[in-house]
């Protein structure tokens, strides 16, 4: 097993995208050719990877990101703001070009329309300092990346969580087998879960489960989260909250289930964390305002 100093002590590495979110709260979303004023402008950290970071980092938990950042002042401004969080940077590279940027705009029931640059983003390859991380690392979380990273990464990793996100869900289960085969626990919506499978919740569970996926967790959203197991189903209600904006809710609701587990708590203390660090999410705009003493 490789190791270095650097990363002797990182608890979890994570592949992802690490870019800054433009984020308008509106009274309604525009449609073509019109034009609706925004009540409040919020900039902040995003990007899957920077998201599960920052909430995992403040939950205590020795934690790294591997991403690209652009050479701007969005680049600096990630590279500051992870490290006041206390994350490991050091695999967070600065190369020519933009940072990725989302701009997100949120009306007033929290339904929300997205446009994505990827920037830096689009530019992440797997070098060799990067599978020393993952090697080295005692759990990887890789969400928001490419096929072709995602296969190569996933199989050094000691311990996988995956979080493939609609896109990589939408090639289907067969394109994906053997990352879900290395897969220790796979975080879906439910609408991934189809969009994976081509089934509904419980049979597509199944499918995965039969594939060899030890856990599989599935977050409902209003109606809570479900974690699948060949042994066990696990539901819990989601936690009250006037949601404001989703966005980083799932980022959150990963990390906050991960340690919780790597605490070795029973599944079904998992979820009720989990559910509880997105409840906070979704009432602030923004994925990474999360204030931890309001957690536990």
């Amino acid at each position: 097993m490789i190791k270095s100093d650097i990363n002797a002590n990182i608890e979890v590495a994570c592949l992802g995208t690490c870019s800054i979110d433009f984020i308008s709260h509106v009274s309604r979303l525009a449609k073509a050719d019109d034009e609706v004023n925004v009540d409040k402008l919020h900039v902040s950290l995003g990007g899957s990877a920077s998201n599960f970071v920052t909430c995992l980092s403040r939950l205590g938990v020795n934690t790294s990101i591997l991403a690209k950042v652009g050479d701007d002042e969005f680049g600096e401004i990630a590279r500051a703001k992870l490290s006041q969080n206390g994350v490991d940077i050091t695999r967070l590279i600065t190369i020519k070009g933009r940072t990725g940027m989302a701009f997100i705009a949120v009306d007033d029931e929290a339904e929300r329309s997205i446009y994505t640059y990827m920037g830096a983003n689009a530019d992440f390859k797997l070098e060799k300092e990067d599978l020393n991380y993952i090697k080295s690392s005692d759990l990887v979380h890789i969400t928001g990346m490419y096929h072709e990273v995602v296969e190569e990464a996933s199989k050094h990793a000691k311990l996988l969580s995956f979080n493939p996100g609609s896109i990589l869900s939408s090639y289907g289960f067969k394109k994906l087998n053997k990352i879900i085969k290395r897969t220790d626990i796979l975080f879906l919506n439910k609408k991934e879960v189809t969009l994976l499978t081509n089934l509904k919740i419980d049979d597509g569970t199944k499918l995965l489960i039969e594939l060899g996926v030890p856990i599989v967790v599935v977050t409902m959203g209003k109606d809570g989260a479900m974690v699948y197991t060949s042994k066990e189903i696990i539901k819990t209600p989601a936690k009250p909250a006037n949601a404001l904006d989703t966005t980083g809710a799932g980022d959150t609701f990963a990390a906050g289930f991960l340690a919780s587990f790597l605490k070795d708590q029973d599944l079904k203390e998992c979820l009720r964390f989990a559910n509880k660090l997105a409840a906070q999410t979704v009432q602030n705009l923004g994925g990474t305002h999360i204030i931890i003493s309001n957690i536990h």
